[in-house]
């Protein structure tokens, strides 16, 4: 059993930082699908920041590789930290696509925000770069 708690805690940290990223690119790219129609010049900003949320998943994928491994030898302890981790993730990653797609907007209308965009996503950004260090104390 304590086996078995390791093993699902590793794959909701991978799981659920994964489901995050994946919203916060779908938030920011539809926002991008929009802002195209309406000044497709600033395409490469809008890419920027829609790739932006994708960085949670990688968190949590890298939290899974380098703590594998120990999920069996303390079941209760890993489900936790990976239920944590992946949690942050996920609402850190929906979070900054939502910001990321406010940006994407403002840019689209011609305002020169990409740049405090980048600055306001990266606030969230930071929990789940906590939630990565955290595992490491652990």
């Amino acid at each position: 059993m304590n086996e078995l708690l390791g093993y699902l805690g590793m794959g909701l940290m991978l799981a659920l930082a994964g489901i995050g990223s994946c919203y916060g690119t779908s938030i920011a790219g539809n926002a991008a699908e929009g802002a195209l129609k309406k000044d497709s010049s600033k395409s490469a900003g809008y890419m920027i920041l829609s790739a932006l949320p994708a960085t949670q998943g990688l968190y949590g994928f890298l939290a899974f590789l380098l703590h594998f491994d120990k999920a069996a030898e303390n079941g209760l302890l890993w489900f936790g930290v990976g239920l944590g981790v992946g949690l942050v993730c996920l609402f850190s990653a929906i979070r900054q696509g939502q910001i990321c797609a406010n940006g994407i907007v403002g840019i689209s209308q011609g305002h020169d925000v990409q740049t405090n965009t980048m600055i306001y996503a990266a606030f969230p950004e930071f929990y789940a770069i906590l939630a990565l260090v955290a595992t490491f104390l652990v």
